[in-house]
């Protein structure tokens, strides 16, 4: 029976491969989409993107009410500052991978200290947009572990 992951973008995504794509690259959002549905293979994938904080702790809830196999969420400055998401993530069962493009530890001191990471299964991080797929791939044999 297929599982469904849930791919979750926080603010400023939506400008991959515009915004310093010297720190984040050239890929576009919608290509980071492709990436993550080659790599989900049987696996149903929702695949989203918000700039607002309240859109993205709503479709952690969905994920949760929907008993969904498990998130990778991307929470972008939300991760350093949101304590809603992090209290949504707390509420979901299943792994959670937490995911960024760059390595927020080799970046100025702001971006070192993640709320996610008190609650994420594992984290990924410096890989640029490749770590999406990785990461979904990793989320999928967490699965396949359990």
């Amino acid at each position: 029976m297929p599982r469904t992951i849930h791919v979750l973008n926080g603010p400023n995504l939506n400008r991959l491969g515009k915004r310093e794509p010297e720190i984040y690259g050239r890929t576009t959002l919608a290509e980071v989409e492709a990436l993550c549905r080659a790599a989900a293979g049987s696996d149903s994938l929702v695949f989203r993107q918000t700039n607002y904080e309240g859109q993205l702790v709503d479709w952690i809830h969905e994920a949760t009410d929907a008993e969904a196999a498990g998130i990778v969420i991307n929470p972008a400055g939300l991760t350093f500052t949101s304590i809603p998401v992090l209290d949504a993530l707390k509420m979901f069962k299943g792994p959670i991978i937490e995911l960024h493009i760059s390595n927020i530890h080799r970046r100025e001191a702001i971006y070192h200290r993640s709320l996610v990471s008190t609650v994420a299964t594992a984290v990924i991080a410096g890989l640029g947009a490749a770590g999406y797929a990785t990461a979904v791939q990793a989320l999928r044999e967490l699965l396949e572990a359990a």
